[in-house]
């Protein structure tokens, strides 16, 4: 069973990053809006880092890793292949990176991507 600090670094984790979303998809969607303001909506050393696709057996963790002294805002992760499901997906207990995990329903084996929003 997950730590309450790690289930509240989740949540906020993912309502960070649907925060930074949101105003990115607002900036982008209002008229004449240049880069450097959309560039100037994002957090400092914005970076968004991928683990590609990788088949794994199931249920094994796959961890991207934020570089330098970067922190996760949040994350993601993608189980590919048919019945494959994402079992979780969730940052890393020090909060620089970000993990998932899955299996494939009749496999011994799971395609997974992995996805870490970072920043300053």
């Amino acid at each position: 069973m997950p730590s309450k600090k790690s289930l509240f670094l989740s949540v906020a984790a993912l309502a960070t990053a649907a925060c930074v979303t949101a105003t990115v998809v607002a900036l982008q969607a209002s008229s004449p809006v240049s880069a450097a303001t959309r560039q100037a909506a994002l957090p400092s050393g914005y970076q968004l880092v991928t683990l590609p696709n990788s088949n794994v057996p199931n249920f094994q963790r796959r961890t991207v890793y934020c570089p330098g002294g970067k922190h996760v805002l949040g994350g993601g992760g993608e189980a590919r292949g048919n019945g494959a499901i994402l079992v979780g997906s969730f940052p890393t207990d020090d909060a620089r990176g970000w993990i998932a995990l899955g299996r494939q329903i009749g496999y011994n084996d799971v395609g997974i991507s992995v996805f870490a929003i970072c920043a300053d």
